[in-house]
């Protein structure tokens, strides 16, 4: 008997129809034909890099942008950048902007009066100028990161060190901000910014550091400046050789010392302050605050609460109003001199006290 064969299209044809599956499914109901070249798959330059490379010095900058070295920098005289436009962000990439000029000249990176929105980051600026005591001489720039006429607004200088300039090495105007920046060997001031963060300034021939907000900085002056000169000051240091160490209208958790006054602040929260020939600590509010002086005043203040002064020559606490729980010393004179002395104590010294209360 001879078997009957089925076509095999006509298999498939059953197996599609058992399956459910139509037969204008298996066809492509769409064009074929390609809908175009392929479009561009790689970036431009400008896409994979976008900000402006700086090779050689002097440059004008007059394009608001972002800008970065490719190399170091080296100028004979004059200066090396200078900013005059709007919106630029300079890249320092870790190079080095120098000045070889027998004379102090011109600016490493100098911004034009008035302009707003900059940034200048990530190197160095390093010049010839030394210092021996308080005299400045020796090759490089007059003036690091700084502004010439009109106050710049909204700059930013962030991880810059600046060393060997005749004048002042970071000074960017109102409404700035200094972050992580170390300065050394400038004859003029250190820093100068609205708020300063995370830096130091030492052997600066002016004020080290001036601001309206100064955190977690420290400063050295050695002349006649302030070591740290702030309308604020947290967790910061100050050293003077003939000025203030640390001036500041608030300070908290800060230190002063110097040849003259140590410390002084309208307020002063968990301070010390060390001086020669002045106070060592002077505030009209001082509480939890430690003063050592050798000729004057360990601790003079209006209000002194948890005080404890120490004095050579002069009186340990003086407290013109009233001292509360205050401890003082002297060698030569009152240990506390208080127009009000509550529960204080005198270690060494006499007592210069109108009102006593709670206390020998």
């Amino acid at each position: 008997m001879k078997t009957k064969q089925i076509p095999l299209m006509g298999v498939a044809a059953a197996l599609f129809l058992a399956l459910g599956i139509q037969h204008s499914a298996l066809f492509g109901q769409g064009s074929l034909t390609p809908p175009g070249p392929p479009a561009p798959t790689m970036k431009t330059l400008a896409q994979v890099e976008p900000r402006t490379p700086i090779s050689g010095a002097p440059i004008t900058i007059t394009n608001p942008g972002s800008y970065y070295l490719a190399t170091n920098l080296t100028v004979s005289t004059g200066d090396a950048i200078v900013i005059g436009t709007n919106n630029v962000t300079l890249d320092l990439n870790g190079f080095t902007i120098s000045s070889t000029a027998a004379s102090p000249t011109g600016f490493a990176v100098r911004v034009l009066g008035g302009v707003c929105n900059l940034k200048v980051m990530n190197g160095f600026v390093s010049g010839g100028v030394t210092n021996s005591g308080s005299i400045y001489s020796g090759p490089g720039f007059q003036y690091g990161i700084a502004f010439l006429g009109l106050w710049p607004s909204n700059v930013t200088v962030s991880g810059v060190h600046v060393s060997g300039c005749m004048a002042d090495a970071i000074n960017v105007g109102v409404n700035s901000y200094v972050e992580s920046c170390v300065v050394q060997s400038v004859g003029g001031y250190g820093i100068v910014a609205s708020t300063v963060k995370d830096s130091r300034a030492v052997a600066c021939g002016q004020t080290a550091i001036s601001g309206s907000q100064i955190l977690n900085c420290t400063g050295e002056s050695v002349s006649s400046g302030s070591g740290i000169d702030a309308s604020t000051a947290i967790n910061s240091a100050g050293y003077s050789k003939y000025g203030v160490g640390l001036s500041a209208g608030a300070a908290l958790n800060c230190y002063g010392s110097s040849q003259s006054q140590g410390l002084f602040a309208r307020t002063a929260q968990n301070c010390s302050g060390y001086g020669d020939s002045a106070q060592g600590l002077c505030a009209q509010m001082a509480v939890n605050c430690y003063g050592y002086s050798r000729t004057s005043y360990g601790v003079h203040a209006t209000c002194a609460q948890n005080c404890v002064g120490y004095s050579s020559s002069g009186a340990g606490v003086y407290a013109e109003a009233i001292a509360i729980a205050c401890f003082g010393c002297s060698s030569t004179g009152p240990g506390i001199q208080a127009y009000i002395a509550n529960s204080c104590r005198v270690w060494c010294g006499t007592t210069n006290i109108t009102h006593k209360y709670d206390m020998p």
